[in-house]
């Protein structure tokens, strides 16, 4: 059909060249998206970032590249954008699927009930669109840290928002992780050689119980106990969590 008036064409062309870039934006997590209103499926103390429609219909119909750990370039340092956003510890962006990516990805897929392989695929990329996005189940003036056991995720709270999302394995179903409210006891700033194992930078909150950094963190409970999280997670929550703070654990 021949367009009746020119003017009309280019305000097509202008129209079709934004929703483009909108589709582009979504789909690569470079646009954060607006905080919608909490989903009826949701537990109560999640709330849902929900995307306009047209922009979950672009999403789930633009092609993303498959990313996994080795993957390099700009769709990966846009996922590290993404997931940073929305508060998971992934760790420096720049553009290289490394293990604190990996990891930052499997937390998400935790926390959005997806499957947990650290392979961002269509159902990755289209939650990154929708995410859930949690809030902590206990406020606090100040700085807090939070197990839920079911999502086998860590979080850091503060003041009634959580800040930083990381990927956890607690303890296994023969030495389950005590659940309650505690705080920080102790804490020991490197390596310690117990019964079971070795402890990286180990945060006691309840008698030999502690949240540490461990050089295995799988999917799903694995520990005798304690609440790992990976190393280099540790490291970058070492400086603010300290003795004293509150420390809730529960399924």
């Amino acid at each position: 059909m021949i367009p009746f008036a020119g003017r009309t064409t280019h305000q097509g062309h202008r129209r079709s060249r934004t929703t483009l870039g909108m589709a582009i934006l979504v789909a690569t997590g470079s646009l954060v998206i607006p905080a919608g209103s909490a989903s009826a499926g949701a537990r109560a103390t999640t709330e849902v970032r929900t995307a306009p429609a047209a922009a979950r219909t672009l999403v789930a119909t633009t092609a993303q590249p498959v990313l996994r750990q080795g993957s390099r370039g700009t769709a990966v340092t846009n996922l590290q954008r993404r997931l940073a956003a929305l508060h998971y510890d992934v760790g420096t962006i720049d553009g290289i699927f490394g293990p604190s990516t990996y990891h930052g990805v499997v937390a998400f897929q935790k926390v959005n009930n997806l499957a947990r392989d650290g392979i961002v695929g269509p159902n990755t990329w289209a939650a990154l669109a929708r995410p859930l996005v949690p809030k902590p189940k206990y406020t606090h003036s100040g700085y807090s840290v939070e197990a839920n056991l079911t999502k086998q995720v860590v979080y850091l709270a503060r003041q009634g928002s959580v800040v930083r999302i990381l990927d956890a394995s607690s303890g296994k179903a023969s030495t389950p992780t005590p659940t309650g409210n505690f705080k920080i006891q102790r804490r020991i700033d490197g390596w310690r050689q117990s019964s079971l194992g070795l402890l990286w930078r180990p945060n006691y909150f309840y008698y030999g119980y502690a949240v540490h950094g461990a050089t295995s963190v799988p999917t799903y409970p694995a520990s005798h106990g304690c609440v790992r999280v990976p190393i280099p997670a540790m490291n970058r929550l070492w400086s603010i969590i300290g003795v004293g703070m509150p420390v809730h654990i529960y399924r």
